[in-house]
């Protein structure tokens, strides 16, 4: 479809890593209140809008230097969705919902500290053909591997939906589990609560940190398919 590789193109030029495509039948199986028609009506097709952190961030301390851009990623992937959202508005006649990579969300769970965003973007990104979801319960993708943040776009317009991707998850690795510091992985689901007050804290001075991100730093497949450097 023309118009749908048209799309891509731009989405891509605009700073996006990866672009993917799904039909709102793909998200059939998702809760209620969690599906693309719950927040518009009218939603036809998902587009799931990913940036990669740099490989480097997964090779350092997590602490600073990750805990920084991871934050300040979500922020470009959100301007990123919304820029896309006005081009596919103006220039296809559509009407467009951008959908924020993070906050702000209503659902929360006070005793398990559990969220859940507007839509899941990992599950989104399945559905779209970005990646698969691995043990760690984090999205792999062939050539970025776990570093990629997402956001979405809803549209009324009908686009093809791509292939779904392969799982480069490897059958019988277990380096994300046994290197969780407090148990908190599991059958592809991570216990909020466990790995919330293990994850973030905060500098003396005030400024926020992720201290533990050694399920996406110790995956074989952090980087994808793309061979080590160093």
């Amino acid at each position: 479809m023309i118009i749908k590789e048209t799309i891509r193109e731009k989405i891509l030029a605009l700073g996006a890593d990866v672009c993917g495509f799904g039909k709102t039948e793909r998200f059939a199986g998702a809760p209620e209140g969690f599906r693309p028609t719950d927040l518009y009506a009218d939603c036809k097709s998902v587009i799931s809008v990913g940036i990669a952190l740099p490989k480097g961030l997964l090779r350092v301390d997590s602490r600073l230097l990750y805990g920084h851009f991871n934050a300040d990623v979500v922020h470009k992937v959100d301007e990123v969705v919304f820029a896309a959202s006005k081009m596919i508005e103006k220039e296809c006649g559509a009407i467009c919902v951008p959908i924020p990579s993070d906050g702000p969300y209503e659902y929360w769970e006070a005793e398990t500290m559990t969220g859940k965003g507007l839509l899941s973007m990992k599950h989104t990104a399945v559905a779209c053909g970005v990646g698969q979801i691995g043990k760690s319960s984090l999205l792999l993708n062939p050539t970025y591997g776990n570093r990629l943040t997402l956001g979405a776009v809803l549209t009324n317009m009908d686009l093809e939906s791509d292939p779904y991707c392969e799982n480069i998850c490897i059958p019988g690795c277990t380096k994300c589990l046994n290197a969780c510091p407090v148990s908190a992985i599991s059958d592809e689901v991570v216990t909020q609560r466990e790995c919330r007050q293990n994850t973030y804290g905060s500098t003396a001075r005030g400024f926020d940190t992720v201290d533990c991100n050694k399920c996406r730093s110790v995956c074989p497949m952090r980087d994808g398919f793309m061979k080590e450097t160093i």
